[in-house]
């Protein structure tokens, strides 16, 4: 493993100035699936669902949504756009043959995942707010986590690209790997609810400890576990960007 260098903000400075060049192709559809993610299972289903507390429905997942919308941005731009833009666009191929090394290219599609998983929580953030949902000013936290969740699951997104071997795969990664986290981390019900084999393995999945995280924030709530989900989630996010950095050399140098 080879270190990077402050030249990876090139390549996030691309993907910067290409984002605002086409952001009304995607900026719309951020902002209103959400909208009817909160409205549909929030009002909708919730209008059938008591919690413990008296917690109404659309307010225990709206935090889960932050996270696992984050995740979708950051697999997203890290797996789909960076294998047109390394396998048919041939980008990195230029890239190259710059002062840019395979390390900068690496680091910058990372943080730039990050900094689409960022964007995407602040806007959530804004419109469950919009929505009165969030009761403790801890909440304004939450971006800085899902940032760091960014950069763990483009980390997890690039490494699962770096070994594609064609396009057709990433229906593996999203349908084996991502959908299962969206569904059983503690987004749409407690884990509680689940048998406790379930609720065990649930950890596993890196979704858990960000929607544990955003949600305790979302409430203005502090416990051990917290620490605990904080932990896992620096965990993953060095060992996957480090693995990364190698097998993008070996995919790109091959």
């Amino acid at each position: 493993m080879r270190p990077f260098s402050w030249r990876f903000l090139r390549i996030w400075q691309r993907n910067r100035d290409v984002f605002f060049r086409l952001w009304h192709s995607e900026g719309v559809g951020a902002i209103i699936e959400p909208i009817l993610i909160l409205l549909a299972f929030g009002m909708g289903m919730g209008a059938f669902i008591n919690l413990e507390g008296g917690q109404r429905y659309i307010e225990f997942i709206a935090p889960g949504i932050i996270a696992a919308y984050a995740m979708f941005a950051a697999s997203f731009e890290c797996t789909y756009a960076c294998y047109f833009r390394m396998e048919q666009q041939y980008t990195y191929d230029a890239i190259l043959a710059t002062p840019l090394n395979v390390e900068d290219v690496t680091a910058g599609e990372i943080f730039w995942g990050a900094t689409r998983s960022f964007m995407t929580g602040c806007i959530i953030l804004a419109i469950a707010a919009a929505f009165q949902l969030v009761p403790s000013p801890w909440a304004l936290l939450i971006p800085l986590v899902v940032a760091l969740s960014g950069v763990m699951f483009s980390s997890i997104a690039l490494f699962y690209t770096s070994l594609a071997p064609s396009i057709y795969t990433f229906n593996f990664f999203f349908t084996l790997f991502i959908t299962p986290m969206f569904l059983l981390s503690g987004v749409f019900f407690p884990l509680t609810g689940f048998p406790k084999i379930v609720q065990t393995l649930s950890w596993i999945a890196p979704l858990t400890p960000v929607a544990k995280l955003t949600r305790g924030l979302f409430q203005g709530e502090f416990h051990p576990e917290m620490l605990l989900s904080l932990g896992i989630i620096i965990f993953w996010s060095v060992v996957f960007f480090c693995i990364t950095l190698v097998t993008m050399r070996r995919r790109l140098t091959k």
